[in-house]
Formats: structure tokens, sequence, C-alpha cells
């Protein structure tokens, strides 16, 4: 994790690993959350960045604190988190995609079968991966 490739900070690398577990459901509501020095340990970072990390996802509402016992995934924050991403999805990469086709001259049809063929094609690639 030190030094990750995505050029975010380490703290919210933290937290996007957590995130990732809760909507994978390996960290299911109600589970406690790793501790800061679990994190820091792990992850061979500082624990002032683990804790960070984790204080993150409380002011999110993806964990919250039991006083003495530590954090553990909040009601409901897989399904915020999948709203979140779900509303970023858009800026993140559809509208990106609109203006590269607008560039290159693509009439919406030609970007309409492009995105059916890709998803078709996912969608094959997942079923073969599941058998």
């Amino acid at each position: 994790m030190p030094g990750g490739p995505d050029g975010a900070p380490l703290f919210r690398q933290v937290a996007e690993l957590v995130e990732a577990a809760v909507l994978d459901g390996s960290l299911p509501e109600g589970a406690r959350a790793p501790s800061t020095n679990e994190l820091a340990a792990f992850h061979r970072i500082n624990p002032a960045t683990a804790a960070k990390g984790l204080q993150q996802l409380v002011d999110d509402g993806v964990l919250h604190q039991r006083r003495g016992l530590g954090a553990f995934v909040s009601d409901g924050a897989r399904e915020r988190l999948l709203e979140r991403r779900r509303r970023s999805f858009a800026r993140q990469y559809v509208g990106p995609l609109v203006e590269e086709a607008r560039a290159l001259g693509l009439d919406p049809q030609e970007v309409r079968s492009m995105l059916e063929s890709a998803l078709a094609q996912g969608a094959a690639d997942g079923a073969g991966a599941r058998s």
C-alpha cells in the first residue's frame, strides 16, 4: 500500500480498502472493522494514517465507534457506498466517454453499438469465469 499507484493519500487508500471489503461482503454490516493497529501493522503504515482512514469512514457513516470495542460496519453502509458510487459513475466514466466520442466524431448510434458490444463481451467473460 505505501506509495500506492493511484496517487491517493494513504489514509484515503486505507478507507478505500475497507469500503471494498464492505462492498464485496467480506466485511458485512455489524462486523468489527480492522483496528487502527491491525491496519497499520498489516500495511506497514503509521497508526495515525490508519486512524485517519477509519475516521473518514466514521464521518461518512460507513463505520460507527463503540467505546472500548472498536469500529463496526454501520447498518445500510453497503447500500450507501453503492449509491455514492452510482452517482459518481456518470461523472467519472460516462462524461469523459461522451467527450472523447465527440472528439472522434462518433455518432450516438456508434457509441451505443460499442457499449452494447462491450457489455455483451463482459457478460460472456463473466459467465465463463463462473462455470
